[in-house]
């Protein structure tokens, strides 16, 4: 009898199993014939049966329950998340068949997200976003777009929990970039992959092979993390958040430029320009640097350290435009001391000496601006602040035709 039932136990066995298959294969083929309803029909039958799969059956259900639900691109957004989960428990048996259903995932979701958020549909271009680095869990950079569009929602809290997942794997989203200089036009033009630059050079068409790392990211998170918290009020975790940040990585000038603009967001001026100062000694060739220092040394009355901070951008980038406009200020700022004494004369001769020597000044201060402005114009025709700038000043110097081109120009400018 012992016998008998253990050889019934098999047959049992056996034909539990043969059913398992058979639903399975009708899965498999209602997936086929894209009739998804079908296909979800028959994995409900399967479902009761999980416990009793061997590997390999249920690497083949989980194949076959991610396609159903992903539905070639029609599932809703909890099915695909529920997809997305059910691939990635499914073993190696089904690498192949579960790696092509996975980029063809990846195409059909990224080009929902970057749809979503040309839209300006942040919040969905978010979860889109995120669903591609659940999808493969290796490119990083798409869980940074999804922090990204969640600041552009805004929903700051949804941004912190996805800045806090890139924060603990370390992500910089620095990335190497191949250059070669085209031998026709003598510019650098980026490859794709080594291969492909290592074809071009031994076809003479390209020289000069180099690498380039991107800017790290690290320093922009940070700085919305903290921008984050104070604007829910909370300035002292961002100023925390920013300081970890910068003593892992001291020598990051762009975590100390992040510091620096939370303490402007604060209004603490002394500080910022503190930052802004060592930032600058890391880093004395950044023209933005030079430039915003020189901004905030004219907003804390320090007109010469501003004149000089302009003077370097300058230098450095001939075609900043801003810093001549800037400097052409900074001259011009001179004469309210000037026209304050000046309203201030009475009608005395004395006072009437004293008014023509004024003018004078006053006119100095204009010719001293005038190169400052012709400049900026000269680099960007379309400024229409240094050409009203200069027109008003040409009608003060009384240098009729310059004011009326000026004027002329103004008014192309506007019209």
């Amino acid at each position: 009898m012992k016998k008998q039932f253990i050889i019934a136990l098999a047959i049992s066995v056996s034909a539990f199993s043969f059913a398992q298959k058979k639903e399975l294969k009708a899965v498999e083929k209602a997936i086929k014939s894209n009739n998804f309803a079908e296909a979800k029909a028959a994995l409900a039958v399967v479902e009761p049966m999980l416990g009793s799969l061997d590997d390999k059956l249920k690497s083949k259900y989980n194949y076959l329950k991610g396609a159903a639900l992903f539905a070639n691109g029609a599932g809703t957004d909890a099915e695909i998340d529920k997809s997305i989960k059910f691939l990635n428990n499914a073993k190696d048996d089904y690498k192949v068949e579960v790696n092509q259903l996975k980029n063809d995932m990846l195409n059909k979701i990224l080009e929902k997200g970057n749809k979503a958020y040309e839209d300006k549909k942040f919040d969905a271009a978010s979860q889109y976003f995120e669903k591609l680095y659940n999808l493969r869990k290796k490119d990083t950079a798409y869980l940074y777009y999804a922090a990204a569009s969640a600041v552009s929602a805004p929903d700051y809290d949804r941004a912190i929990v996805l800045y806090q997942k890139l924060k603990d794997l370390n992500y910089s989203g620095v990335e190497k970039r191949l250059y070669a200089v085209n031998v026709k036009t003598n510019e650098k033009e980026s490859f794709g992959s080594d291969i492909l630059r290592k074809a071009s050079i031994s076809a003479k068409t390209h020289i000069n092979p180099t690498d380039e790392n991107t800017p790290s990211k690290r320093g922009e998170i940070i700085k919305n993390v903290a921008l984050i918290y104070i604007s829910q009020g909370n300035n002292d975790k961002a100023i925390e958040a920013i300081k970890d940040a910068r003593a892992a990585d001291p020598d990051d000038v762009s975590l100390v430029l992040s510091e620096a603009n939370i303490y402007y967001k604060l209004g603490d001026k002394a500080k910022f320009k503190e930052l802004l100062e060592i930032a600058n000694k890391k880093d004395p060739e950044n023209v933005e640097l030079l430039y915003n220092l020189g901004v905030i040394s004219a907003d804390s009355g320090q007109p010469e350290a501003a004149k000089d901070y302009y003077k370097k951008a300058i230098a450095l980038d001939p075609t900043y435009v801003n810093a001549y406009i800037n400097s052409a200020a900074l001259v011009l700022g001179k004469e309210t001391a000037i026209i304050e004494e000046m309203n201030g004369l009475g009608s005395s001769a004395a006072d009437d000496r004293r008014y023509d020597e004024l003018r004078e000044q006053r006119q100095n201060i204009y010719k001293e601006a005038v190169p400052y402005l012709t400049k900026a114009l000269e680099v960007n025709p379309k400024s229409i602040n240094a050409a009203k700038t200069l027109m008003n000043i040409y009608s003060v110097l009384g240098e009729t035709e310059k004011y009326k081109a000026m004027k002329a120009k103004v008014a192309t400018l506007e019209g």
